[in-house]
């Protein structure tokens, strides 16, 4: 399975912050948006990402994550012109696709909450048809929605509808079959000049092949996209660190646990990093023994 994560935006709602740099890559707390998406995407054990950024930003983008061999990761890059919806993606995508499954996540999405493991590995592991992840929000009006019935199949799906038919929005994670190229490429565009992502998994929608994951109580979902959401985020991964002395999106620990790297490989890649809480979480973390996120799955 490839993932792709789509941080071309503009960041025009995070001016002037974003004026110099790309927002996906201004801080969450401890560490640059990216990560965030970046260790979704590793959760579902994927380790071929493209990010599609713009012209301007790639750069630093390639600055901060290289080719991903400093967590296990193979991650190629391309550049999106134009901002055209999300389902451009996966025409800028398609030759790094090449006819395999997919998962796109947002690069100003943040995801973090029990069971997200099993839910992640859940989606990947349908072979046909699309995956996408409600959530429950007091303002459904602002999101694309998601209808279904109490067996959680989806009735209907809504973008910015003026009469909701359910308070839960699709959120910006979502996982294709093989067929999800020839789909988006019948895709046109919206009213507002946009490929709409709610228009392509309507069509998975009608060939009754659109699952839901339901993203429950005690979860948390946040898109960065303005700077309350962004401080909020930061306060949010603030709390719960403190809290629990555990990191959230700490890509060497997913690496470590995953088996993507081994502690000797991860020492390497850091040791040049040092005097830092981030250097020293990471290395009190591999000098444990592995607990690979199967074994979690199975105990839980």
């Amino acid at each position: 399975m490839k993932g792709i994560i789509l941080a071309a935006g503009a960041g025009s709602r995070l001016y002037p912050a974003s004026s110099a740099i790309s927002k996906i890559l201004l801080p969450v707390y401890d560490k640059p948006m990216i990560y965030y998406p970046l260790c979704t995407l590793m959760l579902a054990n994927i380790r071929d990402i493209q990010i599609i950024t713009t012209e301007r930003d790639q750069r630093n983008f390639v600055e901060v994550l290289g080719d991903g061999s400093c967590f296990g990761l193979n991650i190629s890059y391309a550049v999106q012109e134009v901002p055209k919806g999300i389902v451009d993606a996966f025409m800028i995508a398609e030759d790094f696709i090449r006819g395999d499954k997919c998962c796109l996540t947002l690069g100003d999405n943040i995801f973090h909450g029990m069971n997200f493991i099993h839910m992640l590995h859940r989606a990947a592991s349908r072979e046909t048809g699309a995956t996408v992840f409600g959530y429950l929000v007091r303002d459904p009006s602002r999101f694309g929605v998601v209808e279904f019935d109490e067996s959680g199949k989806v009735l209907s799906l809504e973008e910015k509808p003026e009469h909701p038919k359910s308070d839960y929005a699709v959120t910006g994670l979502y996982f294709y079959d093989s067929s999800v190229c020839d789909y988006a490429r019948v895709v046109r565009p919206s009213p507002r000049g946009e490929l709409e992502i709610t228009d392509l998994n309507k069509m998975y929608l009608a060939r009754g092949q659109l699952n839901v994951e339901i993203l429950g109580r005690g979860f948390a979902w946040l898109d960065t996209g303005t700077f309350d959401s962004l401080l909020q985020a930061s306060n949010f991964v603030q709390s719960m660190e403190l809290n629990t002395g555990v990191k959230i999106a700490c890509l060497e620990e997913v690496a470590y646990n995953n088996g993507f790297l081994t502690a000797d490989e991860i020492m390497n890649n850091i040791k040049n990093k040092k005097s830092n809480g981030y250097y020293d979480y990471v290395t009190n973390v591999i000098s444990r023994p592995r607990v690979p996120l199967e074994s979690k799955l199975r105990s839980r």
